[in-house]
């Protein structure tokens, strides 16, 4: 069994074959996903869909390019739902800073105050984070240390391969490992991942995004896990089977999932 631990399963892109995408998901072993908190126009019907399929969960959060929209975010709202396993997607951007230095240095600070902000409800709260960082790495784990963020834990969502985070290991973090590492060009990734403890991985596809060799071009879905784990599988040179027991064990240790098995008629 895999677990996608994060896949934007509330995307519009899935509104018209959801049942079709599960069902292809389930014949690859995937038999359970984490929905993350990354738009919170989406969130009630990520919780939505929690409700209607017991095999679905959620995350709360504010991703890093809608800081914007962290204070109107009423959390207690969602995070108290038992279906809410996480909060996140949360983190540093830098990749789209535009204009002026000023400019730059203004939402890098608005960025790390809510990220700092959600740390501490990940902590109120006692659920993981699931951190975002992209061009940002240097900052975003003086966040996570400063913060003892590892009282919570949580997830390094697509890891960038940037090998100063890989000390968070010792600290509570898991890496989410996608498509990426099948494209051809993610040589520093596949040079990488035998560095990470593999009592540390975790598997996602970030769907709709990041679609995995060889779909690339087309929608990704929670059926293309298979991919990561058979191209992991021969970079770790560990069966398919022992990759699949040991990343779902580690995501239900993360996410606590043992926790939130949940009777079919709860909703």
């Amino acid at each position: 069994m895999i677990i996608d631990t994060h896949i934007h399963l509330d995307d519009m892109r899935y509104a018209d074959d959801l049942d079709e995408v599960l069902f292809r998901a389930k014949k690859e072993g995937v038999c359970r996903y984490i929905i993350p908190g990354a738009d919170p126009k989406t969130l009630d019907r990520a919780v939505m869909l929690s409700e209607q399929y017991k095999e679905i969960y959620f995350a709360v959060g504010v991703h890093p390019y809608d800081t914007q929209s962290f204070d109107a975010l009423e959390f207690s709202k969602y995070v108290h739902h038992p279906k809410c396993l996480a909060i996140g997607e949360c983190g540093l951007d830098y990749y789209r800073l535009e204009g002026s230095d000023e400019n730059k240095r203004v939402e890098k600070s608005k960025q790390a105050r809510v990220f700092r902000a959600q740390i501490e409800l990940a902590k109120y709260y006692k659920k993981p984070l699931i951190v975002h960082i992209r061009d940002a790495s240097s900052d975003a784990k003086d966040i996570l240390i400063e913060s003892d963020a590892q009282e919570v834990g949580g997830v390094l969502h697509c890891y960038n391969a940037d090998e100063q985070l890989l000390c968070l290991a010792d600290k509570n973090f898991y890496f989410g490992i996608g498509g990426v590492l099948t494209f051809k060009n993610a040589k520093k990734l596949v040079d990488v991942l035998p560095k990470i403890p593999k009592e540390r991985l975790i598997i996602e596809t970030d769907g709709p995004y990041l679609t995995p060799h060889p779909h690339r071009g087309k929608r990704n879905e929670p059926a293309y896990c298979a991919l990561v784990v058979e191209k992991m599988s021969e970079l770790l040179n560990s069966s398919k089977n022992t990759l699949e027991n040991i990343t779902t064990k580690n995501a239900e240790a993360l996410f606590n999932l043992e926790a939130y098995v949940l009777d079919e008629n709860t909703f």
